[in-house]
């Protein structure tokens, strides 16, 4: 299983936020550069990265920061945030990102995805976000009544790249992992999961790269890694 370093990008800075909340926002570094730098040297083999002020605005903000960072690094780089448009994908895809999150756009039109997906297939990521188990959107601000498991589902024909599955009242929490949903997540998705949201200790990702079905193959890392609960040496070779 694959532990990705998350950088959240606000105001050019590198951010986390609290359960997604604005309002709750501890800044990392002013260097967004440095920082992707320092987790390809210490072996992360992909970067993600979440354009804060674009999931909130509706269009991308940040693909100038976005840009210096993928040509900055050999790692490659998948980019969420406000991607809720064909010619955004194509501004994102041209900064030189090799794969795209959708949220929002993906959730309130499922053609929309289908055509994303279509004209860059294996390339496109569906971010499903979720409280208590129903999807979230616009930067986590609106609750739908669509289950998570259920958009996941209807999603099987698609060429995606994978699912990211957030869980939102885990996230920036550092309390652990929302198993159970998780395993709900891998037993309704025909594509890979990577786990998103409360990653607080090694055992954390060592039990996440056990989960059954072992469709697990990534588990997205920020806040424990900011506050130095592990190096990322540990928790890749935890993750094994």
């Amino acid at each position: 299983m694959l532990v990705i370093p998350a950088i959240d990008l606000k105001g050019g800075q590198v951010v986390r936020l609290s359960q997604g909340d604005p309002l709750r926002q501890i800044a990392y570094s002013a260097d967004p550069i440095a920082m992707a730098r320092r987790w390809e040297d210490e072996g992360a083999s992909i970067l993600h990265l979440v354009d804060l002020d674009g999931a909130f605005s509706g269009k991308p903000q940040q693909l100038s920061v976005v840009a210096q960072v993928a040509q900055s690094i050999k790692i490659p780089v998948q980019l969420g945030g406000g991607l809720r448009s064909l010619a955004a994908l194509e501004q994102a895809f041209a900064s030189g990102i090799e794969r795209a999150i959708l949220g929002t756009a993906a959730i309130e039109d499922q053609e929309f995805l289908a055509a994303a997906s279509s004209r860059y297939p294996g390339r496109i990521i569906l971010g499903i976000d979720a409280k208590n188990g129903k999807v979230a959107v616009r930067g986590w601000a609106a609750d739908t009544d669509l289950l998570a498991s259920d958009l996941a589902t209807r999603s099987a024909d698609l060429p995606l790249a994978a699912i990211i599955y957030t869980d939102i009242e885990r996230d920036g929490m550092l309390t652990g992992p929302n198993v159970d949903a998780l395993r709900r997540m891998a037993q309704a998705a025909h594509h890979p999961i990577i786990a998103s949201g409360g990653v607080a200790t090694l055992d954390d990702l060592t039990g996440l790269a056990k989960l059954e079905p072992t469709c697990i193959v990534g588990a997205l890392v920020g806040k424990a890694l900011y506050e130095g609960r592990f190096s990322l040496k540990d928790a890749i070779a935890a993750a094994r």
